[in-house]
């Protein structure tokens, strides 16, 4: 399998990854703990994040045991991502968002408004899952554009 190479600190743009798709890696999030990317910036105005959950990148461990801290330090992790990659949650046109039991829905909602205040938000679709990696209570995947 061909290798990409990772986006270098400089801010990515759409012009760089005209070229093919290229991994976005960051330090402020969590590495991967499977065989994905934290992000690609592909051919066009996109950026595509993994799914991220409250993982605390300093400490391995997740935030909290509740939905709310989770879904803050996912937000925080998917806002490093994509900061590494040249964009910002401000250029997120689309979430879903991954939940383990949909009755933590308010709770979870309340935190991503607070990252997402501005109108128009992102086109979001949530849905309750069996499970998630590490058992975690939310994850969130992402894609934003280039502005």
């Amino acid at each position: 399998m061909e290798q990409r190479k990772p986006v270098s600190s400089e801010p990515n743009h759409p012009t760089r990854a005209e070229a093919g798709p290229q991994e976005v890696r960051t330090e402020a999030a969590p590495a991967p703990v499977g065989p994905y990317s934290q992000g690609i910036a592909a051919a066009g105005p996109f950026l595509f994040a993994a799914g991220q959950v409250g993982l605390d990148p300093k400490t391995g461990k997740l935030a909290g045991e509740d939905v709310a801290s989770q879904t803050r330090q996912a937000l925080l992790n998917l806002k490093a991502v994509l900061e590494a990659g040249g964009t910002s949650l401000a250029n997120v046109v689309k979430t879903t968002v991954f939940l383990a039991d949909m009755k933590d829905f308010a709770a979870m909602n309340a935190v991503y408004r607070e990252f997402f205040a501005a109108d128009p938000a992102p086109a979001r679709s949530c849905v309750q899952v069996a499970g998630l990696p590490l058992n975690a209570l939310v994850e969130i995947e992402a894609v934003a554009c280039y502005r």
